[in-house]
């Protein structure tokens, strides 16, 4: 006859282990006790809006405004006194120029120092609503051109020849050819 054990706790390990034990469902959670999660990493915040560098900014303004002229870098470092090469890596966003390396490119594209530092602040606020949301593009509804001080340059190759000042608002910066002037001679005019 088979030895009948009395119900109760196991005495050995060997009694309370076995082959049943290993296979059978996990118990079911009792309701006094809720489980805890721990996430093993913390929720990503969400990424920060990255704003432009500031030799990127004025690099692309340098560059756009020698193109509106249509001149060529080595036309432009050469009126700078500036290598062809700097100047290349100045409007890349590669390089931070010097004040007296901007202020000299600037004056080689008929611009003050203040001039080009206004156009580049102007990109950098535009990019920045957009990049925000706010703007969908140059000219959009609600946006304000830089204040700027020359209305009227006459551009030469070597240095500013003849200037007009006065206050006006400025979205856009254009150079028409002059037949008599030379070939590196324009005359800027504000486009509205």
């Amino acid at each position: 006859m088979a030895e009948h054990r009395p119900r109760g706790p196991p005495r050995s390990y060997a009694e309370a282990v076995t082959s049943h034990a290993t296979n059978a469902s996990p118990p079911p959670p009792r309701p006094d006790r809720d489980a805890r999660v721990i996430p093993l990493r913390p929720a990503a915040p969400a990424p920060a809006v990255k704003e432009p560098l500031w030799r990127d900014v004025v690099g692309t303004v340098l560059r756009r405004e020698r193109l509106a002229q249509e001149r060529t870098l080595k036309d432009v470092a050469d009126a700078a006194r500036i290598s062809v090469p700097y100047l290349s890596e100045v409007e890349r966003g590669r390089k931070e120029a010097s004040s007296e390396v901007l202020a000299a490119a600037a004056h080689a594209l008929g611009l003050g120092l203040g001039d080009l530092l206004g156009l580049a602040h102007h990109e950098l606020t535009a990019a920045a609503r957009r990049a925000r949301g706010g703007l969908h593009g140059p000219g959009a509804a609600g946006t304000r051109a830089p204040r700027a001080v020359v209305a009227r340059t006459t551009v030469s190759q070597t240095s500013v020849a003849q200037t007009s000042v006065s206050q006006a608002n400025v979205s856009q910066v254009s150079v028409a050819r002059l037949g008599s002037g030379g070939p590196h001679q324009g005359q800027l005019r504000l486009a509205a």
